[in-house]
């Protein structure tokens, strides 16, 4: 894969994020519930993964894709999002390097707060 397959894999997997995050904006709120859930319990650190799999097992969510419910490249998107959100819980969920990294999430959650009543 050369540079510009590469950048053209980043730019469609932070496209397909947005317009996924956009349509079911009820994943996000479940990762929110249960992440805090966590905390509550006292957990200082947590997978992105255990979120996702929680809201799999749990609930039947029932997303606008038919094709299926939530890909697994979305979880640390998930995870950065709720860490700029929540700045005091900056280093609880373990990330790595992703294509998550190319949004500025301070922007991207001040945008998406503002957008929704």
């Amino acid at each position: 894969m050369d540079q510009d397959q590469f950048d053209l894999a980043i730019d469609s997997t932070v496209s397909e994020f947005k317009k996924f995050h956009e349509e079911n904006p009820q994943i996000y709120r479940l990762f929110k519930k249960f992440a805090y859930t966590a905390i509550g319990k006292g957990h200082n650190r947590l997978s992105s993964e255990m979120i996702i799999n929680r809201i799999r097992w749990e609930t039947e969510v029932e997303t606008s894709d038919p094709c299926y419910k939530i890909n697994n490249d979305y979880k640390p998107f998930y995870a950065r999002m709720f860490m700029a959100e929540n700045p005091q819980y900056q280093n609880f969920f373990n990330v790595r390097g992703s294509h998550a990294d190319e949004i500025d999430w301070k922007e991207y959650v001040v945008q998406t707060n503002n957008s929704r009543a």
